[in-house]
């Protein structure tokens, strides 16, 4: 069942979190400092809203280059749903060309501190961390032909990156309700 996003109020500033990668390691908010704009993804490898539109994620990524600080987190519970566990996970990865990096919320706190709601659910901050976008990637969905360009999202890092502000007007974000464990969804 397909779910949207909770459209977190613009201007929120974004929660921290030092979460494991995939790859061993960690990565923390604080590692992203200094960046113009950061975007934070939850994603999934299993739901098809991610998987349409994932390599289009690549492609923006090696658009923006290093104007554009890029973090993935799956907050799903890879116990219930082990295709989102870590190494199914590095193979979604290396399928869709992401080169930045993928983190895993095994509490669920950061999915539920920043309010995510589906996959692919993203979050667009400004240089302070301010919250200037939550919303679709862009028309793409599973079983329609729109081409996946992320054209919603790209007009907003592009906004960010001018110094412009960013059109309030955001549709929102629509994918696979985040998998949380037992009692840990929140209410």
């Amino acid at each position: 069942m397909a779910v949207n996003s909770f459209m977190v109020p613009l201007g929120t500033p974004a929660p921290p979190f030092d979460l494991t990668a995939i790859d061993g390691g960690s990565v923390s908010l604080a590692d992203l400092k200094g960046s113009p704009a950061t975007l934070v993804v939850f994603l999934s490898n299993h739901c098809p809203y991610v998987r349409r539109i994932e390599t289009g994620l690549a492609a923006l990524a090696g658009d923006y280059g290093s104007r554009l600080s890029i973090v993935a987190i799956c907050s799903n519970d890879s116990v219930s749903y082990p295709d989102d566990d870590a190494t199914h996970l590095a193979e979604q990865a290396a399928r869709a060309g992401f080169t930045f990096p993928y983190l895993l919320d095994e509490t669920q706190e950061v999915a539920k501190a920043y309010k995510a709601a589906c996959t692919p659910d993203f979050f667009l901050y400004d240089s302070s961390f301010a919250l200037v976008y939550r919303g679709e990637f862009d028309d793409a969905r599973p079983g329609n032909d729109v081409p996946v360009t992320g054209a919603s999202l790209r007009a907003a890092v592009d906004a960010v990156l001018a110094g412009a502000p960013v059109d309030a007007r955001q549709t929102p974000s629509m994918g696979c309700g985040i998998k949380w464990k037992p009692g840990n969804a929140p209410g």
